[in-house]
């Protein structure tokens, strides 16, 4: 399955596996979806789903999918000062419509939904 939604002013191509749609279809509330760019001593970019998407607000997909763009920081580079994962903050991008990924992909294997987006197309 694939659709287009807008972010930030920005297209983005979503498409997601006939796994994933039944699995979504089972659903009670909608599958958040955040794309997580993360910039810090190097960038990383992560897809997270459910409770751990923490994007301040989500484009509709489809009716149990929507998806979300989060660009996040460190507050420190020194991750060896932290035990775990280091404490995020939201990245006050000036123009952050110019790192909305192009395409993100979905999928449900194993019990687990997988993911990854692509800031080219």
């Amino acid at each position: 399955m694939k659709t287009t939604i807008e972010i930030l002013g920005r297209h983005v191509l979503v498409e997601w596996s006939n796994a994933a749609d039944r699995k979504m279809k089972s659903l009670v509330e909608p599958l958040l979806v955040e794309m997580e760019l993360y910039f810090s001593c190097l960038i990383r970019k992560a897809v997270r789903f459910g409770n751990d998407a923490q994007a301040a607000s989500f484009a509709e997909a489809a009716p149990k999918l929507k998806i979300g763009f989060r660009p996040v920081m460190t507050r420190a580079c020194s991750i060896s000062d932290f035990e775990g994962a280091p404490p995020l903050a939201d990245f006050p991008i000036v123009k952050p419509e110019a790192y909305v990924p192009k395409r993100i992909t979905i999928d449900f294997r194993n019990g687990q939904w997988t993911g990854d987006f692509f800031l080219k197309k």
